[in-house]
């Protein structure tokens, strides 16, 4: 992890995933890679957080998940957002502007 890369607060993963497989399914490492590129390589997500996030976001059918063969023809779990994931991440994007805008508030104190 470089000096950098950001701790994510508890929640946020599931933000970051929900919106990442928004634009289409991906395998685990496809998910990480994503979200590190997207966030200007800011953010790491480990695996060991990775998976159980997505076991959880799976548990509450907020993402599926099918086994596929990647490109290689070596057999990866895809996970893909379901609608019942599609409304969640519009509920978290709008808890987390508006703790964003709240935290700014503060913080803008004199």
């Amino acid at each position: 992890m470089s000096e950098n890369s950001i701790t994510l607060l508890q929640g946020t993963l599931d933000l970051l995933i929900l919106r990442t497989l928004l634009s289409s399914p991906m395998h685990g490492h496809g998910i990480t890679k994503a979200i590190q590129r997207s966030s200007a390589e800011m953010v790491h997500v480990e695996h060991g957080s990775l998976y159980p996030a997505l076991h959880r976001l799976e548990k509450r059918g907020w993402v599926s998940a099918e086994w596929k063969d990647n490109a290689k023809g070596r057999p990866m779990k895809f996970y893909a957002l379901t609608a019942g994931g599609r409304d969640q991440l519009a509920v978290e994007q709008t808890k987390w502007e508006q703790l964003a805008l709240a935290i700014g508030l503060v913080l803008r104190q004199a």
